[in-house]
């Protein structure tokens, strides 16, 4: 596997993204992107040699922008990481919570922390992302405003932590998905391997239902479905899912197989190792 010395993440610095990376990439350079169709673009030119792509949130569910935008990104996941998530509510020096009227930050900091939100009777608002909105908030010096970021977002914009771990929950997790232009190469018969792919049924009755029976029939267990209108229209569902195995182990070719009899496309996105938090 090639060594990665840059990685790309949406936001800027002292995101969640970032800290991702370089929990893993610690000597890695972090490129910040403004959006997430420049962060997957920075990889396909070289500028990076991965993105950082946060899927979901074990609190806020899936983030939508970076699962309709994986498939057309012409990426390869190539890894996992689940990253702890500890909120903090922040303002700038001076302030405290019963001046603040408005908390900003990404819409998932909104709605991982939304209980905590209604409860102090605070207006939220919602913003491109977390540590972009620690960043604001410092800019904006004004101590009726506060922001939901990270405890590096606080130190790096010289704010205050009003509130450490704001979420409404401990069990406040994010999975992201490592993207780099080549494809892992694994052992067909390696265990702990996760396959995703993206594909889309034809109009027939039941046709999901018998795209995933060979799943079952062959004893291939499914860790992850989730389905989302595509592009083309509201007629047309595109379903996302993780399974365990390798594409070329023999179970799985055969429930592949089966599942392509009855699909309108189907697409690998990316074969890589089951991330050792999956067994806490």
């Amino acid at each position: 596997m090639k060594k990665i010395n840059s990685f790309s993440f949406q936001g800027v610095n002292g995101a969640y993204s970032e800290q991702a990376g370089k929990k893993i990439y610690p000597e890695a350079v972090s490129l910040p992107c403004s959006t997430f169709e420049e962060m997957f673009e920075q990889v396909r030119i070289g500028k990076a040699d991965a993105a950082m792509v946060p899927i979901e949130n074990s609190l806020a569910g899936r983030v939508a922008d970076t699962q309709r935008l994986i498939p057309e990104s012409n990426l390869n996941i190539t890894a996992e990481y689940f990253l702890e998530i500890n909120h903090n509510l922040m303002g700038i020096k001076g302030a405290k919570i019963s001046n603040i009227k408005r908390i900003h930050s990404h819409e998932q900091g909104i709605a991982q922390c939304r209980n905590k939100i209604i409860k102090l009777n605070k207006e939220m608002i919602v913003e491109a992302d977390t540590a972009g909105s620690a960043k604001m908030i410092s800019n904006l010096n004004n101590l009726e405003d506060a922001a939901i970021a990270s405890e590096l977002a606080a130190k790096i914009y010289n704010l205050d932590i009003l509130e450490k771990n704001f979420q409404d929950s401990k069990n406040n997790v994010t999975r992201f998905l490592v993207m780099q232009n080549n494809l892992m190469d694994f052992d067909i018969d390696a265990e702990q391997i996760i396959t995703t792919l993206v594909f889309n049924v034809r109009s027939i009755p039941a046709a999901l239902y018998k795209c995933l029976g060979g799943f079952a029939s062959n004893g291939v267990n499914i860790t992850k479905l989730e389905s989302y209108i595509h592009p083309q229209g509201f007629d047309v569902a595109q379903f996302y899912i993780d399974f365990e195995g390798h594409p070329e182990n023999p179970s799985v070719k055969l429930a592949l197989e089966e599942m392509k009899f009855f699909c309108k496309h189907l697409k690998i996105l990316g074969v890589y190792e089951k991330s050792t938090f999956r067994k806490k």
